[in-house]
């Protein structure tokens, strides 16, 4: 497989190497990555934890809660978005590879090219429209519907966030794709 994993289910290392003015980006947004990462791995967790003591505290000892569905949806959906541009980085979105097997390295390379411009035009859409929510949601000081009530603006910027993130990445791996072709690789 060429997305991420290979048959021994070690994940690659990352996978654009690239020299010049643009390393430097790659080397931070690589950071940024790796924290979130460590950040998705804690809120997982949290969350986690959260729910079994939201269970224990329900069953065992007669104590409703009210928050822990929210909180843990936060951290899922913070988990998701945030962590959504570390695995972009390593390839490690599922990939239909029916055709990479039968086109020539060329060929292929172009049809990367081109499925990481269309992603990126996606995500670029969607990270338009997340901010456009988290700005409303915010400035309006929209909640959720339940008792808690905590903040629409805390998704909202975590799915902002996180789709920035990915829009970067998959920016940054266009750039160096259209780099490679210009050296002729």
């Amino acid at each position: 497989m060429s997305h991420g994993y290979d048959l021994g289910g070690e994940a690659k290392p990352a996978v654009i190497a690239v020299t010049g003015p643009l390393s430097a980006v790659f080397w931070l947004i690589d950071r940024i990555n790796r924290a979130a990462i460590i950040v998705g791995m804690l809120a997982l967790l949290g969350a986690g934890g959260i729910l079994a003591a939201a269970v224990f505290l329900r069953y065992y000892l007669h104590q409703p809660t009210d928050w822990q569905d929210e909180v843990a949806v936060f951290l899922l959906v913070g988990t998701t978005f945030l962590c959504g541009a570390y695995v972009q980085e390593r390839r490690g979105h599922i990939g239909i590879e029916a055709l990479t097997g039968l086109l020539p390295d060329a060929v292929n390379r172009l049809r990367g090219l081109l499925v990481d411009v269309g992603s990126f035009l996606f995500c670029a859409f969607f990270t338009w429209k997340s901010f456009t929510l988290f700005l409303e949601a915010y400035n309006e000081g929209q909640t959720t519907s339940t008792s808690w009530a905590p903040p629409l603006a805390i998704p909202y910027g975590l799915m902002a966030a996180g789709m920035l993130l990915l829009s970067l990445q998959l920016l940054l791996q266009v750039l160096a794709g259209v780099m490679r072709k210009g050296e002729g690789r």
